[in-house]
């Protein structure tokens, strides 16, 4: 292939897994190890179909709910978090489970747990449907939490008791909707209480800023990740709103349209949290094929969170 013309590509970093998928994904690998295969996992691990597939063919058995699981096999519940049901159902049916929720996500449910102890209503902040908010809410009765996903919903809220509420968020959110929505609430009910440390993750923030630096200065932005991963959806929206002329999320190099790149002179390139480093490497190979490249690292933050593993495959 001929290489056309010469082309920038600022590379975002921090990028791709954080310390919760990365510790996610080391479960079920250690499970495996332990364990011997079939090892059943409730639900995606996290939101990238190559990290899912590549599990499968090792021994992973993805299923939607327990009723699926045998009793006398490992099942490993997701990075996202699961309603409280979960774990007791497993319990009930002794079965060996490892929860392998990120640790940022199970201080969001403590809060929650914490909130209602003391008599306030909740208000979480998220999108509806996803696993991570169906997980949360979850540690809870029903209607002890009251989700807001927009603006508009922070303005129709009608709490029972404006002076006794409380808001929790989802940690996979736009930073920057975030904030507006938070501006809502504070304004309308200034005594809620709030995290004492926002529940948006350090990974998530650090994901948004480096976007927004490339953003800024390119003509097109790609983000590798999946469809359903909420934290590489927001990316593209971060790097539109910081003023690429385009941004698309791609799964892998083979879901790229080489007319975007019609034009373009600086294209940036990112990764969302559940999106492996690989994937990154092929697109860059691919764009190299293509043009003649010369890479600019963009780096906004270090990241060096670890997590420990559950004493079940440490």
């Amino acid at each position: 292939m001929t290489r056309t013309r010469d082309l920038t590509v600022l590379l975002a970093s921090p990028r791709g897994f954080c310390a919760g998928v990365d510790r996610a994904i080391q479960i079920v690998e250690r499970a495996l190890e332990r364990y011997g295969a079939p090892v059943y996992v409730r639900h995606e691990i996290v939101h990238n179909k190559h990290v899912v597939n590549r599990l499968k063919a090792m021994g992973a058995i993805f299923v939607s709910e327990l009723d699926q699981c045998p009793d006398d096999r490992p099942v490993v519940f997701s990075a996202h978090g699961v309603p409280q049901r979960v774990p007791q159902e497993a319990a009930r049916r002794n079965m060996l489970y490892v929860d392998a929720t990120c640790p940022l996500v199970s201080k969001v449910h403590v809060e929650a747990q914490r909130h209602d102890r003391t008599g306030r209503e909740i208000i979480l902040i998220g999108h509806a449907g996803h696993p991570e908010v169906i997980g949360t809410m979850g540690q809870l009765p029903e209607g002890a939490i009251h989700l807001v996903e927009t603006v508009e919903d922070a303005e129709a809220f009608t709490p029972a008791d404006p002076d006794n509420l409380a808001f929790v968020t989802q940690t996979t959110l736009s930073v920057d909707d975030t904030a507006a929505i938070v501006e809502v609430l504070q304004r309308r009910f200034p005594n809620m209480a709030a995290p004492h440390k926002e529940d948006i993750c350090y990974a998530t923030t650090n994901r948004q800023q480096a976007v927004k630096a490339i953003g800024a200065r390119a003509d097109l932005v790609l983000v590798v990740g999946a469809a359903n991963s909420s934290n590489s959806v927001r990316l593209v929206e971060v790097a539109k709103r910081a003023g690429a002329r385009a941004a698309y999320l791609v799964p892998s190099a083979e879901d790229v349209d080489w007319a975007w790149f019609d034009g373009v002179e600086r294209v940036g390139v990112s990764a969302g949290a559940s999106a492996p480093e690989d994937l990154v490497e092929d697109l860059l190979a691919a764009v190299a094929e293509r043009f003649t490249v010369r890479i600019e690292d963009v780096s906004v933050a270090e990241e060096d969170v670890v997590f420990k593993l559950p004493k079940e495959v440490a």
